[in-house]
Formats: structure tokens, C-alpha cells, sequence
């Protein structure tokens, strides 16, 4: 199995909480969403981007995506004591039994 490990901060200059950060989630995938959809040509408006500017826009994007997603686990785990390793854990196993990797 291939892995992408993905270390990033706790943004703990702020204060999120699992509402603004659910929110602040679907914010960024939306954001995520009009990049791929604007810049690929769903939108029906030209692109005036080379498809490096394109890809390099929606890498961009896709990491606030996953800063917010993994902000979430911090909340989870500061305000919850959810064990995010054991949630890893346990979706790493699911997804085996899915078949979706070969672990």
C-alpha cells in the first residue's frame, strides 16, 4: 500500500470550534470545487491558465481543504478526547475490507 503522510499544524492562534470548523470545511471544499470547475471548463468561461497554473491552483486549494479537515481533528481531539490515531486506524482497516487497498 502507498501512503502520503501529511503533517500539519495546529492553528493554534485561533480558537475553532467543530461548528466554525465544519463551516469553515465546506467553505474550502466549495473553494475547491470552483477552481476544478472553473479553470477545467465545467463553468462554460474560457480559461485563459495553462494546465500547470490550473493543477497548481487546485493543489493549493485541496491543502487548505485538508488544513481545515485535520483542524477538525484537533478540535475533536482537544474538546471530545477523540483518539484520531485509532480513527486512522480503524478507516485504514475499512477501507482493506472494502477492498479499496491492499493494505
Amino acid at each position: 500500500m502507498i501512503r502520503k503522510t501529511i503533517s500539519l499544524p495546529c492553528l493554534d492562534a485561533l480558537s475553532p470550534t467543530l461548528e466554525s470548523t465544519a463551516l469553515k470545511l465546506m467553505e474550502e471544499t466549495g473553494e475547491l470545487a470552483q477552481v476544478i470547475g472553473k479553470y477545467r471548463g465545467m463553468s462554460g468561461e474560457p480559461s485563459h491558465k495553462s494546465q500547470k497554473q490550473v493543477v497548481e491552483l487546485i493543489v493549493e486549494e485541496l491543502v487548505d481543504v485538508a488544513q481545515t479537515a485535520v483542524t477538525m481533528m484537533y478540535v475533536l481531539e482537544r474538546e471530545y478526547d477523540v483518539d484520531i490515531d485509532q480513527a486512522l486506524r480503524h478507516h485504514v482497516e475499512k477501507m482493506i475490507r472494502k477492498g479499496y487497498t491492499t493494505g
